[in-house]
């Protein structure tokens, strides 16, 4: 497997954790719950887009 095939999944869960982590730094605490959203937004973004496959390349 190349990194290229996961390169999407790798970025969509550094994108949701980056924003969910920006919203809950907003009062410059993160708590318990802020922090589980952070990982679920991550391994939620990484599941999703993992499954959906990538557009096949097509000869035209």
């Amino acid at each position: 497997m190349k990194i290229a095939s996961i390169a999407k999944s790798i970025l969509a869960g550094l994108a949701a954790g980056a924003a969910a982590a920006v919203t809950a730094v907003q009062d410059n605490v993160i708590t318990t719950g802020e922090g589980v959203t952070i990982v679920l937004a991550v391994l939620g973004a990484w599941g999703i887009t993992y499954a959906i496959p990538n557009k096949p390349k097509t000869n035209a």
